[in-house]
Order: structure tokens, then C-alpha cells, then sequence
């Protein structure tokens, strides 16, 4: 006997994306009933975060995103700027309180979704199903049966990898006194920030308006800093870079992700499945999430819809996972300079093109000719080594900046 059909483990963007997916009543197929668990308010509960991606105009989550740009500019270390535009394709940042508003509308709409707080500690495969085990938000003992479950919580250790860096980062929704910013220009990457001793640093901005702004300092290296470190790089950027002398801040956001060649196990049981990052739906080269989340999760609708049973097919291509560990390998060892490269890319391949082989969504010849714009040398001293170099459990902790 099963409590619910389908128990989704972790109310984040990829919990909540699936249980929205399910949502979805087709003629094939009635909605499942479905147990959202979330962690309770308090320290594992995420705090708000800002996702950005890129797609058409006209999105299913444009009525939530909070701004949009159709120009993008890479900034190299000299300071020359690469601007152009995505079109047809747009970049957008959605904030999770919208998200999570937004998925709420259909959520509450359907009967067949249940919410419940709880710390979950552990989920076992069963015979016919799976049991997740943990602690309500009452202090009561929790054990939910469910034919199938998807877990997104984060992996205590990061599965055996080739190399493992971390993209961490710290970023200031600030008011600046004057207007420096132009609402229609999005800086992805300006790398007019001290190198670490390994590894690259860029600011990020992401203006909303001429006077306010998310202005980033983002590393791709072996450990997170402190907060100090973070605050001090983002005040140097902030009044070096952008000419700010006097500004607010009123909100900060920080985090790491990781950036591995690692391979993340989609199934860990017969019924038991894992989404979202864990599940490895985070492009190792760039740590963008939210567009692949959202492909995973239609993807585990679809096959429930049309079969009754759900899937979690790999996210990213063979292909696109294995120039992700080449890139990776290259930029670890220092054979690649980051900054030339993603400078470079930007500069000779068209944007649209460019941002759809990010996405893996490149056809293989497009990926050739983008290859022929990167140090090709490098390049394929790196891929002929790859595949005799051992898995290896990484040391680099994934923990929050503190």
C-alpha cells in the first residue's frame, strides 16, 4: 500500500518544477497524486536565490521573471567589450519567490498535491516502491511509502571525478547614486577582476534599471572564499570598474556550484530517482541549472503521461559532457587562459550559436567550427590524456561560503 503515487523530496526549483510538470492534466493519463516535502523554515532551507537562462520571448515563466535582456556583453581583462545580441533567443532572470508563487497557482489549483514540512534523512528502495524516512516539522517521526520518489536534496559528497572546480560567487542587489547602468545591456563575464593564483574571477551584472543592479564577483577555482573576501572583491569591482563611490546594497545572495566531470547517478534504486543537480542537471562548464531543470522535468512528465512510468534520461548529451570535461581539464591545469578563451568564443562565434552550445543544443558540426575558435593545441593535449586519468573522490567540499 502506497501513501501517494509520487513523493518529490526537496520544494526547489527542480522539486518544484517537477511536481509543476505533473501537473499538467493530458487525455493519456490522470495526474498522479503527488507528496511535495520540503524542509522546514530554518537553516536547511535554502535562502531566495536568482536563476537566469536564456530562451525565445513568450516563455511560460515570463509573467514570473523579474527582468530580460536582448543584448549581452563579455568584457576581456584589457577592458575591449564584446557586445551583441541573442535574437531570437533572450536572456531572463527569475527570482525563486516568483518561481515559487507562480508554481503555487497551479499547485494549489490541483487536489492531487500535498505539501508537508519535514527533514528527510534517508530513502530506501521497497519491493513495489520506495519509504522516505526523516523528522515533521511537529518533532514527529515521518515514513511515507510512495511508488516512486524523486530526491533533490545535494549529495553529501561529490561522486568520483577527473576534476572537480567550484563556481562560487557573491552578489549585491545594489542602488547607485547616479545612473551607470544601461537596463538593456546584461555583462555575463568581465574579467576586469584579479586572477586567483588558480583558476579565473569575473563580475556579472545584471542591470534592472539605470540605477540598480546585481553586480556579482564569481571565481572558477578549488575553494569558496569568506564573506569578507567575496565583499572586498565586489566593493573593489563595484567603484573600480563600474565608477561607483556611493551605492546601497539591499540584498545579498552567495553560493557554489559545482563544475565536475563527475558522473551523477540519475537512479539509485528501482524506484527511486534524483533530479535537479544531484540528478546532474548543472552544465559542468558553465553551472547554468534552471533550463536543463526544466528539460528534466518535462521529460519524467512525458514519460509518465504516455506510460504510467516515469524516466530521468541524462540531462546533457555524451557529447556536450564530454567537451565539458576537456574544457574542465584545460582550465584546471592552466594549459587554458579562461578569460582568452571565453573572451575569444564570444568575440568569433555568433551569440545565438553560442549560447544554444551552451545549452547543448548545437548540432555536431556547429560544435566543430565552434571548436576551431579555441586553442586547439591545448585542447587536444587535454583530450588525449583524459581517458587514461583516474576517477578520483574529490576533497573540494561543496559548502556554502561562510
Amino acid at each position: 500500500m502506497h501513501d501517494t503515487e509520487i513523493a518529490i523530496v526537496g520544494a526547489g526549483a527542480a522539486g518544484l518544477s517537477l511536481a509543476y510538470r505533473l501537473c499538467a492534466a493530458t487525455p493519456n493519463r490522470d495526474i498522479p497524486t503527488i507528496t511535495l516535502i520540503d524542509a522546514p523554515q530554518g537553516p536547511l532551507r535554502p535562502p531566495e536565490r536568482t536563476w537566469c537562462f536564456w530562451e525565445e520571448p513568450g516563455g511560460e515563466f515570463d509573467a514570473a521573471t523579474s527582468a530580460g535582456w536582448d543584448s549581452l556583453r563579455v568584457r576581456g581583462p584589457d577592458g575591449t567589450s564584446v557586445t551583441g545580441s541573442p535574437a531570437p533567443l533572450r536572456y531572463k532572470m527569475l527570482r525563486s519567490r516568483a518561481f515559487e508563487a507562480f508554481v503555487a497557482k497551479r499547485l494549489d489549483a490541483t487536489p492531487h498535491v500535498k505539501h508537508l514540512a519535514a527533514t528527510v534523512h534517508a530513502v530506501h528502495d521497497l519491493p513495489h516502491g520506495a519509504e522516505v524516512r526523516g523528522m515533521t516539522s511537529r518533532g514527529e517521526a515521518l515514513s511515507l511509502r510512495a511508488r516512486w520518489v524523486f530526491d533533490s536534496r545535494p549529495l553529501p559528497r561529490l561522486p568520483p571525478a577527473r576534476t572537480t572546480l567550484l563556481q562560487h560567487f557573491r552578489g549585491w542587489f545594489l542602488r547607485a547614486e547616479r545612473p551607470v547602468f544601461d537596463p538593456q545591456v546584461a555583462d555575463l563575464m568581465d574579467f576586469r577582476t584579479p586572477r586567483p593564483a588558480h583558476g579565473l574571477s569575473f563580475g556579472y551584472v545584471l542591470p534592472s534599471s539605470p540605477y540598480e543592479a546585481l553586480v556579482e564577483y564569481t571565481e572558477f577555482s578549488p575553494a569558496a572564499l569568506d564573506s569578507a573576501d567575496y565583499d572586498r572583491a565586489l566593493h573593489t569591482y563595484v567603484t573600480d570598474q563600474l565608477g561607483l563611490a556611493r551605492f546601497e546594497v539591499s540584498h545579498v545572495e552567495q553560493g557554489v556550484i559545482p563544475m565536475t566531470d563527475a558522473r551523477f547517478p540519475h537512479r539509485p534504486g528501482r524506484s527511486v530517482f534524483r533530479i535537479g543537480t544531484a540528478g546532474g542537471a548543472t552544465r559542468p562548464s558553465t553551472g547554468y541549472t534552471f533550463a536543463a531543470i526544466q528539460r528534466q522535468a518535462q521529460s519524467i512528465a512525458t514519460a509518465w503521461q504516455e506510460r504510467g512510468h516515469p524516466l530521468s534520461p541524462p540531462v546533457h548529451s555524451r557529447r556536450s559532457l564530454a567537451m565539458d570535461a576537456v574544457l574542465l581539464r584545460a582550465l584546471d591545469t592552466g594549459r587554458l587562459d579562461g578569460a582568452d578563451f571565453f573572451t575569444g568564443l564570444f568575440r568569433h562565434v555568433p551569440m545565438e550559436r553560442l549560447l544554444r552550445f551552451l545549452d547543448g543544443a548545437t548540432r555536431w558540426d556547429e560544435d566543430f567550427r565552434i571548436g576551431l575558435h579555441t586553442p586547439v593545441g591545448p585542447m587536444l593535449r587535454t583530450a588525449a590524456e583524459l581517458p587514461w586519468l583516474p576517477r578520483r573522490v574529490s576533497q573540494r567540499t561543496v559548502r556554502q561560503p561562510g
